[in-house]
């Protein structure tokens, strides 16, 4: 690019200020190749939307076309506002430059894309030039670059970036559009973008799922499975960050974009709707998992910080402090299984490993000399009493969970230890080898300073001289190798290897690196054997992978496998071991790489051929065709699947190639796409349709796909075939044309569902109740007949849209079935005289008559229920009253009461006649025709039936009570006079009598009688139940006849206070004998006696 390119100043000009640097470092960068090919991509071309410049080390900069990585410096960020090339005219009006820190480049491009591209494109004004859909396009690449960046900006920090659909933003411009005057009535584009926002809904929902499913499978033992040795450090760290990270996702779905791609997918009906609320479910569940284990493992984290804190000689006595709180979250945490135990166990060994190497500093463990050789021994020493004493406290600690488990408590350790210890006791074994050679060594320093005496003990002191001098040559060259010794996977062998000169251990060790050669010729073998015994096995490949696919993920396995003891045997090799099996080992490893290159090469060949073939078979396949049971179906739906999912791993696997039928559907995998997701929800609306439909409605529906013409439709798409041109058109005239169809039919049910609700309504009122006296109550038949007026205009506001009844008073007559039948009618597009219409009305009519059947049947049985003999509680109540004729039920057990339940059964059937009959076949209305049932009838028959037993029990009850008839039926005065004269009423066959006055006694003797029967009375039950369901009350009755009583005991004891009030008045004040003024009637004192025995209250001028 020309140095001089006009297009470069505004760049060039802030760079310069930026960096503060000399016009001769800008030529550099410009005129530099690599630096030209990436100015050219950025001006020239649409596909690259920015720019980064940056220092590189040695203050050379540097420009980039994407994010500079490990960048602390400042970075000039160029950012175009639009996808299109740069001209000398555009440049100042399409470039956005500025400078970010090197770490935040993400978050500026992110903020220049929220806060200035995108509300530049998505302004009218400022695309009121542009051609058609160019902002548009442009808007959506940005948001594309955005969500990359939050992507990538979200990976770094550790957590999950869920992209939103661009169709929702275009939803909203859509919304904004409605109210353009050129927009109104374009119900077909409405429709279309309708499919549009659903499919991008659909394909969010996927890529959620595919990105939280990543997240939910992550475990944190995955790194011991790759091989590696953390730290119980990844450990917390994995389950701190899939916490934070789980948060996140959970605040994203529950955003308001995330609740608007739900409600769209709900209210579509859309297959991922359930998806997307499971989605929400395993989240959950998750995030309980991460809480529960950060929250159990964070004491285990703090006392491991303490111990690193603390002198490694203190650590030895802290182990079972360390094991006592991993047990303490096995048995606090509900999700932190033994597997995982394991793993945080091994890690633990890890670091204990690690302290103690860090300990023993390993690169100076071999050059102690003298007394630091001792000091070294004991390090050596306390490590392995130190590791040991871990081992003791796991065994402590396993064995207290088995006590626990067989009281019942908890779960034990059933783990093998060695799952745990393997690389501790690896590490111990290698400990105590170097423990060994520091045994022997600090022997053989004890030589210096040897002399031996006697014969030859010069000479003999010679040569141990000598041995300790060759001693001391090799011990130097062992302390001047930078090999660690206290690391378990360095190779001692290495270490050792000049040992291998000496020809008796060379001798000794032979037998053993043939051993460990033949264990590689063995490797191999068993490699071999699993190439030949499994490449035909489909179980041994994944089962959510492609089988080719996982075949070849096999085979590379295998490959990886063979390599790495290709390498071991490579390491032998280094120690100068002259094998004849060398030869052999290569051989074979050529000869399995040979076997796998062969049937990889067959195995891709396959998959391009099998691919392609199926790929062309789906492709002349008929897009839908009738299954066996005669229903709609989207033809080769799972075949497609599973094609278009086979071409997703090809198109990452560059060394497979497509051939023309398989490159061709690839080619088109969108559209194909589309259509599926189009047909699938066509087909699924279809079905709704046609599937459960009532005989009833049959015709109706029958003569809506020949108004519509969706039979034609569907029989001309039936020959359209995947790969078939004009495909997409055909689909979205059969998909609008169903999806109407299904509309119009979901709407009438919805009606039919709302009637049927409203019908089973009516069937469930209590016409008839009971009080809180648990007697029958009459005013709630009103309350019902005002609750079916209610219901009645709910159902009309809510079927017939736009029209308000609130305000307009009762006086106005509801018709809510009929109105809503007449909205059912006018979807179906049916006239009033068609035979279809009238069977469907006949049905909705049964339904009605039905509902309102088995409300009078509820109701006449709550009657029978109450009126059963074995039900002993009171239904009805009469009242039973003493009347100058005679005792009376008020009101009659007879007439009275029959017209009572007489005018019940009125309003039960009353209620029948609110609703107006929907058929316009059937004249009558739904009483008529219930009053002819039968059943009703015959149930109306048996209410009659015991209301007479109860009568013929209330006739016994009256003839009981007839014994008191006398009390009110006889002439007080002409009783009292036969009493005056023959001292006793007379009988009835007593014509004639002799005249004998009554005595006192013969008084005494009637009032004892009428005192007797009033406590007879006075006993009598207030309430009486006939026939178990009649309550009689008698307290009238009762009233009335002590009354009665009451009168006939007052006839005599007022004759009695007559006399004596008479005989005083013939008193005079001079008489002192008052017994002489009274010898001629009854004796003055014992008659005052009696009337005070009888509890008559006397006059105070008795007693004088």
């Amino acid at each position: 690019m020309d140095v001089r390119d006009e297009r470069l100043d505004p760049v060039r000009s802030f760079t310069l200020k930026g960096f503060r640097l000399e016009q001769e470092t800008w030529r550099g960068v410009s005129s530099g190749d690599d630096s030209e090919m990436v100015f050219n991509s950025f001006f020239n071309t649409q596909d690259n939307t920015h720019l980064f410049i940056h220092h590189q080390d040695g203050g050379r900069l540097c420009v980039g076309l994407h994010f500079p990585q490990n960048v602390r410096t400042k970075v000039i960020c160029v950012s175009k506002t639009g996808r299109e090339v740069v001209t000398k005219k555009n440049v100042r009006k399409i470039l956005i430059i500025q400078e970010v820190q090197g770490e935040d480049a993400k978050t500026a491009m992110i903020a220049v894309s929220e806060e200035v591209t995108c509300p530049l494109l998505s302004n009218p004004g400022t695309s009121r030039s542009w051609a058609v859909g160019l902002a548009e396009e442009a808007l959506r690449s940005m948001e594309r670059q955005r969500n990359e960046a939050l992507v990538v900006k979200g990976q770094i920090e550790g957590r999950t970036f869920l992209a939103y659909p661009d169709a929702l933003r275009d939803e909203c411009l859509h919304d904004n559009a409605l109210h353009d005057d050129s927009f109104q009535g374009d119900t077909e584009g409405r429709r279309w973008l309708d499919m549009q926002l659903l499919h991008a809904c659909d394909s969010t929902i996927m890529e959620w799922m595919k990105l939280v499913s990543e997240v939910l499978q992550q475990d944190s033992s995955q790194l011991v499975l790759d091989g590696q040795e953390p730290l119980p450090s990844a450990e917390f760290n994995f389950w701190r960050s899939r916490l934070r990270n789980l948060h996140f996702i959970q605040q994203q779905l529950m955003s308001s974009r995330a609740q608007q791609v739900l409600s769209i997918a709900q209210s579509a009906e859309s297959v991922y709707f359930s998806s997307l609320k499971d989605l929400h479910t395993d989240i959950q569940k998750g995030l309980d998992e991460a809480e529960d284990v950060t929250r159990n493992l964070k004491p285990v984290q703090e006392k491991l910080d303490e111990l690193q804190q603390m002198e490694y000689q203190q650590v030895g006595d802290n182990m079972a402090a360390v094991m006592e709180e991993v047990r303490l979250v096995w048995i606090k945490s509900e999700f932190y299984c033994s597997t995982r135990v394991v793993v945080l166990l091994q890690e633990i060994c890890t670091l204990f490993i690690q302290m103690s190497r860090s300990f023993l500093h390993g690169e100076d463990l071999m050059r102690p000399v003298g007394s630091e050789l001792g000091q070294k021994m004991d390090d050596v020493t306390l490590v392995i009493w130190t590791l040991k004493s871990l081992k003791e406290a796991f065994r402590l600690c396993r064995t207290q969970l088995e006590d626990q488990r067989q009281d019942g408590d908890t779960l034990s350790w059933d783990f093998p230890s060695h799952l745990v210890f393997f690389r501790l006791d690896h590490f111990l074994l290698h400990l105590q080898g170097i423990q060994e050679v520091f045994s022997v060594s600090q022997q053989l320093h004890q030589l210096e300073w040897t002399v031996l005496s006697g014969v030859g003990g010069r000479t003999r002191t010679d040569m141990v001289q000598e041995v300790y001098q060759d001693f001391l040559c090799h011990v130097t060259v062992l302390s001047d190798l930078n090999c660690d010794p206290s690391d378990p996977d360095d190779q001692l062998v290495k270490m050792f290897g000049f040992i291998l000169d000496r020809p008796l251990i060379h001798d000794q060790l032979r037998p053993h690196l043939v051993r460990l050669e033949e264990m590689v010729l063995e490797e191999l073998d068993q490699i071999e054997q699993l190439f030949f015994s499994q490449r035909e096995e489909s179980d041994t490949f994944c089962m959510f992978t492609p089988s080719h696919a996982a075949r070849l993920c096999w085979s590379q396995q295998l490959r990886r496998r063979a390599e790495t003891t290709l390498n071991h045997h490579r390491t032998l090799q280094q120690l100068d071991l002259d094998s004849g099996d060398s030869y052999l080992v290569l051989q074979r490893f050529y000869h399995i790489e040979d076997l796998l290159q062969d049937f990889e090469d067959r195995l891709r060949s396959d998959w391009s051929s099998q691919l392609d073939s199926d790929c062309g078979f789906i492709l002349e396949q008929p897009v839908i065709q009738n299954n066996q049971q005669g229903m709609l179906g989207v033809n080769c739906s799972h075949k497609l699947q599973v094609v278009l999912r086979e071409l997703r791993y090809v198109s990452r696997k560059t060394d497979v190639k497509l051939r023309p039928s398989a490159a061709r559907l690839f080619t088109f995998r969108d559209d194909i796409t589309r259509n599926y997701l189009s047909l699938s929800h066509m087909v699924s609306c279809y079905k709704q349709v046609v599937s459960g439909v009532l005989p009833a409605e049959l015709s109706l529906i029958q003569d809506q796909l020949q108004v519509l013409g969706l039979n034609q439709n569907l029989s001309e798409l039936q020959r359209y075939t995947w790969g078939s041109e004009g495909l997409q058109q055909q689909v979205e005239q059969s998909r609008d044309t169903v999806l109407l169809l299904h509309s119009r039919v979901s709407q009438a049910r919805a009606n039919m569902d709302s009637m049927t609700r409203i019908i089973q309504g009516w069937a469930e009122l209590h016409l008839l109740q009971r009080s809180g006296e648990s007697l029958l109550e009459l005013g709630d038949v009103e309350q019902s007949y005002k609750h079916i007026r209610e219901e009645g205009e709910e159902l009309l506001r809510l079927t017939q849209v736009g029209t308000s009844l609130r305000g307009r008073g009762e006086e106005q007559e509801l018709m809510p079935l009929l109105l809503c039948s007449q909205v059912n009618r006018s979807l179906y597009g049916v006239e009033d005289s068609s035979d279809s219409w009238n069977m469907y009305l006949d049905h909705l009519d049964d339904k009605v008559l039905d509902g309102l059947f088995q409300l009078v049947l509820r109701s006449l049985h709550f009657l029978l229920d109450h009126m059963d003999p074995r039900s002993c509680s009171a239904f009805l109540t009469v009242s039973l009253r003493l009347q100058e004729t005679g005792s009376v039920f008020e009101p009659s057990v007879g007439v009275g009461l029959s017209d009572l339940l007489q005018t019940v059964i009125s309003d039960i059937y009353t209620a029948a006649s609110l609703p107006l009959r929907i058929s316009g076949s059937r004249h009558s209305n739904y009483q008529v025709s219930l009053q002819q049932s039968l059943d009703l009838s015959a149930l109306e028959q048996e209410v009659k039936n015991r209301l007479q037993q109860v009568r013929e029990e209330a006739e016994l009850l009256l003839t009981r009570l007839d014994r008191y008839s006398y009390l009110w039926l006889s002439d007080r005065k002409r009783v009292m006079e036969e009493f005056l004269t023959y001292s006793r009423p007379l009988g009835p066959e007593e014509l004639e009598a002799g005249e004998t006055p009554p005595t006192l006694n013969d008084f005494l003797r009637e009032i004892n009688s009428l005192n007797t029967l009033r406590e007879e009375v006075t006993h009598l039950d207030d309430v009486v139940l006939l026939h178990s369901w009649l309550q009689v009350d008698l307290r009238a009755f009762k009233d009335s006849l002590l009354s009665v009583v009451h009168k006939w005991r007052h006839l005599y004891t007022d004759y009695l206070l007559d006399s004596v009030s008479d005989r005083l008045q013939q008193v005079t004040p001079q008489c002192d004998d008052v017994e002489s003024a009274s010898s001629s009637s009854f004796p003055l004192t014992e008659t005052i006696i009696l009337l005070e025995a009888a509890g008559v209250q006397l006059p105070d001028r008795f007693f004088f």
